[in-house]
């Protein structure tokens, strides 16, 4: 026999809540990206520039964030019958990639200009990154309230983060060239920056794989789980038992347990769905139960309860 927990997305307060979020930090973005464009090639300030780079991926990764919460919103169908909950999981691989991408072109720049330093106007390009500073601390706190719930938000405020960074690494070489004329600093400032980008990107993308390759969910122990499972009365053994994530925090998992063949099954998998579900968080699972002789007659890979 076998039961099957079905949790479908439904349109929510929370998605709502998380979209005007998204699409307030874009707004924040775009109108501060062009101030820095603007006042890069006023001071000559590559890390101006870089920065303003970054925050072109913000408004795109946001622009990306937003069309991608609206689908994993849709209610599943007879297609997509997990519903869409993994569009927020491509949009953050193609976060992370694009972190990437723009973290190399900026290095590619900085290490020409550390053979070639230039004048930068170390006043106007502190002022500058000093208003960047605010709009991304005030993004940063209107995306914090979603990162938790979704890789798609947390991508996104990634990018908020690294470009919080940015700015003040472009702070704090502008202080040093207005104050020693350090024009070194600048070059220095942006490799620092895409360090720390690259850092950010790396996390990202590794979260959205194991997504996408069904990995088990990092933290939990599969072990643990199938002793727990064999610990319970009436059951023998446990065979076939995957576990991996439709979306970010939403886990499923399947398995085959073996029962003597008068078990009671009603009971025994109302015990199972409270175990994986309290002490896991496992919010959908699968699970057949096989009589003994049933299961001795079916090639499988069996996870041993030990007697």
């Amino acid at each position: 026999m076998t039961e099957a927990v079905h949790d479908r997305p439904t349109p929510s307060n929370r998605a709502r809540s998380t979209r005007r979020r998204l699409a307030t930090a874009l707004a924040l973005a775009v109108a501060y990206m062009i101030a820095e464009v603007v006042g890069g090639f006023l001071t000559g300030s590559l890390a101006l520039l870089a920065d303003a780079g970054h925050m072109l991926s913000d408004a795109a990764a946001l622009v990306l964030a937003l069309f991608a919460s609206w689908v994993a919103g849709r209610p599943a169908d007879s297609r997509w019958t997990y519903g869409h909950a993994r569009a927020e999981i491509l949009a953050a691989l193609a976060q992370g990639l694009a972190l990437v991408g723009v973290a190399l072109i900026i290095a590619t720049e900085a290490l020409d200009r550390l053979g070639d330093p230039r004048e930068v106007l170390g006043a106007g390009m502190f002022a500058i990154a000093s208003g960047g500073l605010a709009v991304n601390l005030v993004a940063l706190f209107i995306l914090n309230a979603g990162r938790e719930e979704s890789l798609n938000v947390r991508g996104a405020w990634l990018h908020v983060l690294g470009d919080a960074l940015g700015s003040v690494g472009a702070m704090i070489a502008g202080a040093l060239i207005w104050a020693f004329a350090w024009t070194w600093v600048d070059p220095v400032a942006s490799l620092a920056i895409c360090a720390l980008v690259l850092v950010s990107a790396w996390h990202l993308i590794r979260e959205a794989v194991d997504v996408l390759m069904e990995a088990a969910p990092r933290g939990l122990d599969i072990e643990e789980i199938t002793r727990s499972l064999c610990a319970l009365d009436g059951v023998r053994s446990v065979h076939d038992l995957h576990v991996w994530s439709v979306g970010y925090k939403q886990i499923a998992l399947s398995c085959h347990l073996v029962v003597p063949r008068d078990g009671g099954c009603t009971p025994l998998l109302s015990t199972v769905y409270a175990l994986l579900g309290q002490r896991y968080r496992i919010d959908h699972a699968t699970i057949q139960i096989e009589p003994e002789d049933f299961a001795e007659q079916t090639p499988r890979t069996v996870c041993g309860c030990a007697s």
